[in-house]
């Protein structure tokens, strides 16, 4: 890995000087000193001008420097599975057999194996992570379907009446904004100083990753709960079509924060790749009016809805959590949008 890593870097300067991000020619320019300098194989000196290039395609302005144990790209010339738990890897001495272990999760079936693999060090230990095909189960014909509305002062909330709260994800997200605002305002002071904040940017860096990943655990389990209870009930999930919707929506300068760091795209991604693994039907419906629309009579008024919690219809008098009202409204319209589908 650290041959590797050093390979890159020497690349890299060829890149650079070159203004290049053209594999071929970097390999042109590069290969051989690369084989004799570090004792690469062939193939393994074919990946590292590939990780190079396909860094400075990303960004060519700057010139790119990689860390000792950044990770490894393997494909199946370097790389291959020889039994479900060994995996057979080419290093600096040779093929070496190096048993692995992976959750149970889904049973690996090493076929399916497609792609490269990626070996990353982190804190001692060596992941390899590597891509898949799934088979998608086949999907059910619904009969019925569980509506979901997505907020941010409640993640989501299905038409069975459940919500999924918002209110630890807000807590997280407005003490590390408190927090970066003030590292942030450290390291301007540092670089005024003429020193170099390191230590404030590598701060900043780890309490970003982790308020990334608290936030895809929370969508992670939400997503499995809605999906596990519309396969119980024999349902599909119906979501509102949320692309765009921060362009066209307009809110206050204190609220922009929780607005643009709302995660609902990831929550949908999650949802929509975990019905293809347990055969749900998903379905998106247009979300104008749901908040506003009464399930009983169809009444459309933007005073159904006077603020975020509650909805009364002005018409007939129903009344209930604005939520609810609006999760039920999306699984009635996911009934017209999958007959249409199905009919076409």
């Amino acid at each position: 890995m650290e041959q590797f890593n050093a390979a890159c870097n020497y690349v890299s300067e060829v890149a650079f000087k070159e203004q290049t991000a053209s594999q071929v020619k970097l390999h042109r320019l590069a290969y051989y000193a690369v084989r004799e300098k570090f004792g690469l194989s062939a193939q393994m000196a074919v990946r590292v001008i590939g990780k190079v290039a396909k860094a400075y395609k990303a960004d060519r302005k700057h010139h790119h420097t990689f860390k000792p144990h950044g990770a490894i790209v393997y494909d199946q010339r370097i790389l291959t599975f020889k039994f479900p738990d060994r995996v057979s890897i080419l290093s600096i001495e040779g093929r070496q057999e190096i048993p692995f272990v992976f959750k149970n999760y889904r049973q690996l079936d090493i076929r399916r194996v497609r792609g490269q693999a990626d070996l990353v060090y982190r804190n001692g230990d060596f992941y390899l992570a590597v891509c898949v095909d799934v088979p998608e189960s086949l999907t059910d014909e619904p009969t019925e379907w569980l509506g979901v509305d997505l907020g941010i002062v409640t993640i989501a909330t299905n038409s069975d009446g459940e919500s999924y709260s918002g209110a630890q994800v807000s807590g997280l997200r407005k003490r590390y904004t408190k927090l970066s605002s003030k590292l942030q305002k450290k390291a301007t002071e540092k670089r005024k100083s003429g020193k170099r904040p390191k230590s404030v940017l590598r701060l900043l860096r780890k309490r970003s990753k982790k308020e990334h990943r608290f936030v895809a655990n929370v969508n992670h389990v939400i997503a499995k709960e809605l999906v596990a209870k519309a396969k119980g009930t024999g349902r599909g999930i119906a979501l509102e079509n949320l692309t765009g919707i921060r362009d066209r929506i307009t809110v206050s300068k204190a609220q922009r924060c929780s607005q643009h760091s709302w995660a609902f795209r990831q929550l949908r991604t999650f949802i929509e790749y975990k019905v293809k693994l347990a055969g749900v039907p998903v379905v998106l419906v247009d979300p104008h009016n749901t908040s506003r629309t009464c399930p009983v009579c169809g009444c459309v008024d933007k005073r159904n809805s006077p603020n975020q919690a509650h909805f009364r219809c002005t018409s007939c008098g129903f009344a209930g959590p604005a939520d609810v009202i609006a999760a039920r409204n999306i699984a009635s319209r996911a009934t017209v949008n999958w007959s249409y589908v199905a009919t076409a």
